[in-house]
């Protein structure tokens, strides 16, 4: 597995190829587990041992750091070791301390699709949108990205909807949100939403209800993206 460059940045770990392999056992790494918990993961140079004993270091440390309810320090661990199957324990650990946003990306570290999905499911039922979005983006699975979108729209979560659907570049559904946020008279989304579906005809109509209310600067932005030239000029002449 390449380890992704944002988990690497900044943890001072030198993993330049080994000079050779030192004669310790794996026995004797393990009781330098504690002494390496106490310097810490980030403060290691581990360049000196081969690949299989880095593995089997990293991996112990790991365990430590999870046996003391660390589960940061040993996802970042495990995923040094490239440990997979570590990796899932520590996100099974955060899924049952409801802790769902860290569960989510240690599934992504440990790159198992199908607890992201399953994952996902769970939080589409349980309405927790924000996470079930972000568990199907990293499963690439638009079909349940495009439902999350839809309950979103239909509970008013207009910010959630918007950056949803600015990943699919739905025009229809952008023109669904845009029809809901007008119906709420939440205007700024809505001029957003129609913008991204391209519906002139709709922006012209913010702009004209914008314009009455004496939001000038507001029924510019929707003229300016329908582009009414006309009300642009018009404005720009008499309210500059």
């Amino acid at each position: 597995m390449t380890t992704p460059s944002k988990i690497v940045q900044g943890m001072g770990i030198n993993f330049e190829s080994p000079t050779g392999e030192p004669a310790q056992s794996v026995n004797r790494f393990s009781k330098m587990v504690p002494f390496l918990l106490h310097k810490g993961i980030d403060n290691l140079k581990l360049s000196m041992f081969s690949p299989d004993l880095r593995h089997d270091l990293l991996t112990a440390l790991g365990d430590e750091y999870r046996k003391k309810g660390n589960l940061y320090d040993s996802a970042k661990t495990y995923l040094l070791a490239e440990n997979k199957q570590k990796l899932n324990l520590v996100a099974e650990d955060y899924e049952t301390l409801c802790q769902d946003d860290n569960c989510i990306e240690v599934y992504k570290m440990a790159e198992n699709y199908d607890k992201l999905m399953e994952v996902g499911k769970k939080f589409l039922k349980e309405g927790k949108l924000k996470q079930a979005a972000k568990a199907f983006i990293a499963v690439d699975d638009t079909d349940n990205l495009i439902n999350v979108s839809d309950k979103c729209v239909d509970r008013y979560k207009f910010d959630q909807a918007f950056e949803i659907l600015s990943m699919l570049d739905d025009k229809e559904r952008f023109a669904i949100l845009g029809i809901k946020c007008l119906e709420q008279k939440e205007y700024e989304y809505a001029v957003k939403a129609f913008q991204k579906a391209d519906d002139k005809e709709r922006l012209n109509q913010i702009g004209d209800i914008l314009f009455k209310d004496g939001k000038i600067d507001k029924a510019l932005e929707a003229y300016t993206y329908a582009d009414n030239q006309e009300m642009i000029s018009f404005i720009k002449q008499n309210f500059s």
